[in-house]
């Protein structure tokens, strides 16, 4: 074997692995703005950091709250809402970009193994949960001194009534900023974890 032929096999190697990541890349972290923004409706974005034992509507307000009669209406604890809008958001969230990256690669010619897709998709199903939970998130702030930076940059809102007031979360604050670069540094590592399962497997059942 020269020289040559002894370099082609790592060569390839890395040429699969920087290929595989850069396609897993785009899907993780170019579709994530998508499935934020487009595929969560209001509802569950306002009602997944909720917390709290006292009991609210579906729609998230509280009970005792309500401008109309609303008896009949199902309600929980505020908590048990929050929880189900964010299970309900990284379904959805983790469907569409598990979905996306497996389109892109075999639309390449690439066949991803499940076990290696699926690993991808946990990372950044359950981590994309815990944040957007809110307390890991303002925890990570505090430890990282960003939690000035989240109140300082906080957004201007008119109620129905037209009456402003700040809020801390939601677009153009700092808390969205922050939010969507963890999601997205998460899924370089997602990516990179995906790669390297992936191509541990042999190359003939990836094709």
């Amino acid at each position: 074997m020269n020289q040559h032929s002894a370099l082609l096999g790592p060569l390839n190697r890395a040429t699969e692995r920087l290929a595989l990541f850069g396609s897993l890349l785009a899907a993780f972290g170019e579709i994530h703005p998508f499935c934020d923004h487009w595929a969560q409706d209001s509802t569950t974005a306002k009602c997944k950091r909720l917390y709290g034992t006292h009991r609210v509507y579906r729609d998230g307000v509280t009970v005792g709250d309500e401008e109309k009669d609303r008896s009949g209406e199902p309600t929980m604890t505020a908590s048990a809402r929050g929880r189900r809008a964010v299970a309900l958001h990284v379904a959805t969230y983790t469907t569409i970009q598990t979905g996306a990256a497996f389109a892109l690669t075999r639309a390449f010619g690439y066949r991803v193994p499940a076990t290696a897709l699926l690993a991808g998709a946990a990372i950044n199903g359950v981590t994309h949960a815990a944040i957007d939970r809110g307390a890991l998130f303002l925890w990570l702030a505090d430890k990282t001194r960003q939690r000035g930076y989240i109140e300082h940059c906080q957004a201007l809102r008119l109620d129905k009534d037209g009456k402003a007031y700040a809020e801390i979360n939601g677009p153009g604050t700092a808390w969205i900023e922050l939010d969507a670069a963890l999601h997205r540094v998460i899924g370089v590592g997602a990516a990179a974890i995906t790669t390297w399962l992936a191509t541990r497997a042999p190359k003939a059942s990836r094709r």
